[in-house]
């Protein structure tokens, strides 16, 4: 069953209106996930992700929570929504990502992968029927296929190489998923991962591939892995010319609030990042009028000035870019509560700001004027 609705098309983009419908909730989209990766948006609470960042979805990572506290652990629990206390929709991705970049710890067999736990070095494998496993265990609302994110650069035949093991993966989880119903009680939707590298032919024979088996909705892996910003964005307007439409499209691991701005009009439904609180914790913060390092002197005395002056998050309400500064240089763990809070409510903030134009006719002209605004370094 879909559960997806497709509510419109721009007729001057590809940029779409949609809602995807879960047992915990609707997701409008277009949509951000903030990253939770161990059962947690690192420095916010939950509370903090409802109430005051509007988070609709979260993201959490079947390799890490595999490793620990162990998936049979969560499921002990109840599953990830009881055991994190979030009680909205929870996405996770397959650990594919993670497995892959620890190249010295890893070896790619057609039947799954070998690696080293990066926490004890003990020996672990993982099979599309294992990772499936471990993502009813855990009881996200969406699951991933597990893949092999091909590398930037590669030639035709090693992202060929690479493409055929996702997609015998691919149809080997769902084959597993026929015969092993969720676990706590309600729906997992299954999105499998479109790969292929930068080669639009593989590209489009994984779309095919991965169309004929029906899955719930599609991803686009195996980008900003390196590659120009302008090929990230060809690859995925090439895809979305092919994927079907009444499902969702969610490009992984991306990325600034212009590249979402940009992909969008190119046709993509949802999207997650560690962006927005990695650079919060290292002094970087997205705001109206540009790009504000805030750990910088100039900030010292700007004591009645907030973070963003058109930003009603709690943090830029109540507290000046003088105090965040002081706290990041004093490295109190609320000025990385308060700095996250700030970017992952400006992404979703900005995910808002994109519907209402998609919804008045107007989302083309104003993503480029604010795509300008956004990448402007303040001073």
């Amino acid at each position: 069953m879909n559960r997806f609705e497709l509510k419109k098309t721009s007729k001057k983009s590809k940029a779409r209106l949609g809602v995807l419908h879960t047992d915990h909730g609707d997701i409008q989209t277009p949509i951000f996930m903030p990253v939770g990766t161990e059962a947690t948006v690192k420095a916010v609470t939950p509370a903090q992700l409802k109430e005051d960042i509007k988070a609709q979805i979260i993201l959490a990572n079947t390799y890490h929570l595999y490793l620990r506290p162990t998936t049979p652990k969560i499921a002990a629990a109840g599953g990830i929504h009881k055991f994190m206390s979030w009680n909205g929709p929870v996405l996770t991705d397959s650990g594919g990502f993670q497995v892959w970049s620890l190249k010295e710890l890893r070896k790619i067999k057609p039947e799954g992968v070998e690696f080293r736990s990066i926490l004890d070095g003990s020996k672990h494998f993982f099979s599309p029927a294992s990772v499936m496993n471990a993502q009813r265990e855990i009881g996200a609302d969406i699951i991933m296929a597990l893949d092999e994110c091909t590398p930037y650069p590669s030639t035709v035949k090693e992202a060929e190489h690479s493409l055929n093991y996702t997609l015998r993966w691919t149809a080997e989880a769902m084959e597993w998923l026929k015969e092993h119903p969720p676990i706590h009680g309600y729906d997992q939707q299954f999105f499998g991962i479109i790969q292929g590298g930068m080669h639009t032919h593989l590209r489009k024979q994984a779309i095919e591939r991965i169309a004929e088996l029906g899955p719930d909705g599609y991803a686009m892996g195996g980008l900003s892995v390196g590659e120009p910003t302008e090929t990230m964005y060809e690859i995925a307007d090439f895809c979305t010319d092919y994927l079907p439409t009444d499902h969702p499209r969610y490009v992984m691991g991306v990325g600034t609030p212009w590249n979402l701005l940009e992909l969008i009009g190119r046709g993509v439904d949802m999207f997650d990042c560690v962006m927005p609180t990695r650079n919060a914790r290292n002094g970087m913060l997205f705001t109206s009028e540009g790009v504000l390092r805030y750990k910088a002197a100039r900030h010292a005395e700007e004591y009645d000035k907030p973070v963003d002056p058109n930003c009603d998050c709690y943090c830029c309400r109540n507290f000046s870019r003088a105090y965040l500064r002081h706290l990041h240089h004093a490295g109190e763990s609320l000025g990385y509560t308060l700095a996250s809070i700030h970017n992952l409510h400006f992404y979703l903030h900005l995910m808002q700001e994109a519907k209402d134009h998609l919804a008045d006719d107007t989302f083309e002209e104003w993503a480029k004027a604010k795509c300008e605004v956004l990448q402007r370094n303040l001073e």
